[in-house]
């Protein structure tokens, strides 16, 4: 049964059941502080769990897309590990609990192939249940009818769930399935789980867990608003199961990859002849790590990621990056891999996801460019490791240091199997543990800046008693700028007064929240005893608007009757930007494709900052041909338009979703007449000619394959034209040329200054120059060593310098040791070159010896030439007489 079939056949079973089917959310955990990726089928119903948000179904079954990393190094190494994989969750909110979860999850296993389940045998199901769990026992023996010896009680560790975070938790119910004597020891699953695979997990969730410091050790802190149910069934696991091979790699989603991985780099797969994966070939292991990147690459890069050095873009970065250093260790060298791995990904993964084929072209976009620039590092880490192979050798030693390895791992992302396996071909070990210390240390900080950055669901408990006490808040902003309403909530605060800083909840608000890149809303909210400045407004909630404020006068109690006001002329001017923004998305996709998609936005008073997704630099002819399209639409003077409607109904309408946001069954669509559409919740202009004028300032790089656009908007933008035009008017002026003539007046007096002081940099050369000759003539004699001091004119260039160490060294035969020091000042700071030649050297002397004991351990250089400096510019002679010292 192929693995798109069985996610179908999931998804009926329970829709039959009175579920609703809801999609997948996308891999990045855009809702939650504490998760890069989706890692469970439950995260995007968390708030549900919780009490935070009222769900619009009883019952739910999804097929979750997840990214699991912690394990990374394990994959290929189990049958069940892999980063990306899928879930499929049914799930109860405050409806069925313990025995409609088993029951259902019994039918579905059992039922026949042709009666719509998944036909397994009965006989060769286990469960396991929580220790003391003695009702879902009593439901597997009693009303299942599964004999007592095949249920197993576990602890802690094995049956109760929870996120790994504060937020909701319970006991849980595992089902294993008997895969026969050829994968292990018969006894169960806590004998062999290999043999008795997991293929189920029925999470009885009514519990609250807070902090903790492991999976096991943390308290409970009460009881959820309702018992609910979720459920996480692997289809990677079950696929495997059903289709008959070993493990998640051998499946129709990822096996092709592997064999395509086998075939170009002439290994033989499944070498071993235990069903096993643990006691696979190290080939094997490879291949199954090539098979799996590669589709989580792809999957990942779907849903809006890019490749980078920080949060979710890292981890990409790492999958990708592993992937491409396995199949080189298979002994792969024709080149780059994914362009023949990652198509094969697409095909496997686009029946169930045809988005991934849709998007291909910018998907392969980054992965391609991620694995040429990974190339190149491999190159330069193997120059850097060469060179420390060289060093060790050269001072005798057998072992390289651990310090290095990790230091071309850490700075240049040089993998450690590389670097072990070009020592050893160079006859050289590699400090192994030194290496692993220092890695732990860096993970151990790592960790600890991450846990002291974790706020968990319990950190929010203020903002979810305000929503729960009153709540949501109406937001009527869309329609009014001012408004008569009451203070519900005083956050952390009884009473305030003048000068007090606070955070007030009303009933009812236009003020608008932060969110989807648009600032907050500023105004005032006058009260019966007194005035509030609001200077920012955000939603630490679903459906609850904080104001943050500073009491201008008089007192702030709850229950005071208030009208809150917007400043109107600064909500206009963030509208107007928000709406350009809008233009300038479409029409960077008009000329850059549907790839150039949004990652990112600033909507201020005036001005906007625009970050899309493209490999490359937008030329500038492009970006004056986007400006003027953007102000042919304001000239169109078309109606903007907003209006609610259900997410199907915006795909087909072709509305743009925004990667980073999630929206619910319901969605706002602004259209910008039919030049523009897309779903957003921010607030926008009447009309595009009210906009008046967009101007694009500039467009640069914030990260690998993100670029970024700012312009201007409104009056902000004419201003910005008007000082331009006296500007250019006054160069005309000065030169003496039309306003059309300015640029190629300037680039040409540029062009000349440049050549005068080229000219300029060769006269000052030749006056610094023209005294080595005398210089070396009056070389003094200092044990035997011919040396010579002397001080460059100030303001000499340290290349000047350099070139006339050079020059003097030079001149002194080349059978008579020689050392040349000359400083020059510069900046308020002395700098330092000394010279060696080849006579010196021999007697033991070192120009970067010198430097470094004239300036106290700093500078360096060869032993040829040195330099350094930094020290005040009153002891450039005692640098001088500090190298005539050494001598």
């Amino acid at each position: 049964m192929r693995t798109a079939e069985i996610k179908r056949r999931f998804l009926a079973h329970f829709e039959a059941n009175g579920h609703a089917v809801v999609p997948s959310a996308p891999l990045p955990a855009v809702d939650d502080p504490n998760l890069l990726f989706v890692n469970a089928g439950m995260v995007q119903f968390v708030p549900f769990f919780l009490g935070q948000r009222t769900p619009p179904y009883q019952r739910a079954t999804s097929v979750q897309k997840c990214i699991r990393t912690p394990d990374i190094e394990e994959v290929g190494k189990t049958s069940r590990h892999g980063t990306f994989f899928q879930m499929n969750g049914n799930f109860s909110f405050g409806d069925y609990f313990k025995e409609g979860a088993i029951g259902l999850a019994w039918d579905l296993s059992t039922k026949s192939v042709a009666d719509g389940g998944l036909g397994l045998d009965a006989d060769r199901i286990w469960a396991t249940v929580y220790l003391d769990d003695d009702e879902a026992i009593d439901i597997w023996h009693k009303k299942i009818g599964l004999p007592l010896e095949r249920i197993v009680r576990r602890g802690k560790k094995d049956n109760y769930w929870s996120m790994g975070i504060p937020g909701p938790c319970g006991p849980c119910s595992e089902l294993y399935y008997d895969r026969g004597p050829a994968y292990g020891k018969e006894g169960g699953p806590d004998v062999d789980e290999d043999r008795y695979l997991e293929f189920w997990n029925l999470v009885f969730m009514q519990y609250e867990r807070g902090a903790g410091s492991d999976k096991e050790n943390y308290p409970i802190l009460g009881e959820l608003p309702a018992k609910n149910i979720d459920t996480g069934m692997g289809l990677e696991r079950i696929a495997s199961m059903l289709q008959g091979v070993d493990n998640l790699y051998e499946i129709d989603e990822v096996n092709p990859i592997l064999t395509r991985a086998a075939e170009m780099t002439g290994k033989r797969y499944g070498q071993a002849v235990s069903h096993v994966a643990s006691e696979s070939h190290p080939d094997d292991v490879r291949l199954r790590v090539v098979a799996d990147h590669v589709r989580t690459a792809l999957m990942v890069i779907g849903d809006g990621v890019i490749p980078s050095n920080e949060g979710r873009g890292y981890v990409l970065r790492r999958i990708l990056r592993r992937a491409i250093r396995s199949v080189r260790l298979l002994g792969w060298r024709e080149g780059p891999a994914l362009p023949e791995l990652l198509p094969i990904a697409r095909d496997c993964m686009s029946p169930s996801y045809p988005e991934v084929a849709a998007e291909y072209d910018r998907i392969s976009s980054y992965a391609y460019g991620e694995e040429e620039r990974f190339l190149q590092t491999l190159t330069a880490g193997t120059t850097i490791l060469d060179l420390a192979v060289t060093e060790t050798k050269t001072k005798g030693g057998k072992v390289l240091a651990g310090d290095k390895a990790f230091q071309l791992h850490d700075t240049y992302g040089f993998p450690i199997d590389l670097t072990l396996e070009i020592a050893a071909e160079q006859g050289l070990q590699v400090d192994e543990a030194g290496f692993r210390r220092l890695m732990a240390d860096q993970k151990a900080a790592a960790k600890a800046d991450a846990q002291a950055r974790k706020t968990g669901h319990a950190d929010l408990s203020v903002y979810r008693a305000a929503l729960e006490e009153g709540g949501p808040v109406e937001f009527t902003g869309y329609r009014e700028v001012a408004r008569e309403s009451r203070v519900r909530s005083l956050l952390g605060a009884a009473v305030a007064g003048e000068g007090d800083e606070v955070s007030l909840v009303l009933d009812a608000t236009p003020f608008y929240a932060e969110s989807g890149g648009q600032q907050a809303d500023m105004g005032i909210i006058t009260l019966g005893s007194g005035r509030v400045e609001v200077v920012d407004v955000q939603s630490p909630l679903p459906g609850l608007i904080v104001h943050r404020a500073k009491v201008l006068d008089g007192e702030v109690r709850v229950g005071d009757a208030a009208f809150a006001e917007i400043d109107v002329n600064r909500r206009r001017a963030v509208s107007r930007a928000h709406t350009a923004t809008h233009l300038i998305h479409q029409t960077m996709r008009n000329f850059l494709g549907e790839s150039a998609t949004q990652a990112g936005s600033l909507n201020a008073p005036g001005r906007l900052r625009f970050d899309f997704n493209t490999p490359g630099a937008v030329p500038q002819s492009v970006l004056t041909d986007v400006e003027q399209q953007v102000n042919e639409v304001l000239l169109r003077d078309l109606l903007v338009h907003a209006f609610i409607t259900s997410q199907e109904e915006a795909r087909k309408l072709g509305a743009m979703a925004l990667f980073g946001e999630k929206y619910g069954d319901e969605v706002r669509v602004v259209e910008v007449g039919d030049y523009a559409r897309e779903l957003c919740g921010g607030t926008h202009v009447e009309r595009s000619s009210q906009l008046g004028l967009v101007k694009i300032l500039s467009e640069a790089s914030v990260g690998a394959g993100v670029r970024r656009v700012e312009a201007l908007v409104g009056l902000d933008a004419f201003g910005h034209l008007a000082r331009e035009h006296v500007l250019v008017s006054r160069l005309a002026e000065l030169f003496r040329v039309p306003g059309d003539q300015v640029a190629d007046r300037v680039e040409q007096t540029v062009a000349q200054l440049r050549d005068a002081e080229r000219e300029l940099e060769k006269l000052r050369v030749q006056v610094v120059l023209a005294g080595a000759g005398g210089l070396a003539d009056a070389a003094r004699d200092i044990r035997g060593v011919a040396f010579v001091g002397t001080e460059a004119p100030e303001g000499t260039s340290a290349n000047e310098v350099r070139t006339l160490v050079q020059e003097i060294r030079g001149r002194i035969p080349a059978d008579r040791p020689a050392v040349v020091a000359v400083t020059s000042r510069s900046g308020g700071k002395a700098s330092l070159v000394v010279g060696v030649n080849g006579a010196a050297k021999s007697r033991g002397l070192s120009a970067g010896d010198l430097v470094k004991g004239a300036l106290s351990g700093r500078g360096g250089g060869s032993a040829d030439l040195a330099q350094g400096g930094g020290v005040p510019a009153t002891e450039a002679p005692a640098l001088l007489t500090a190298v005539e010292r050494a001598l």
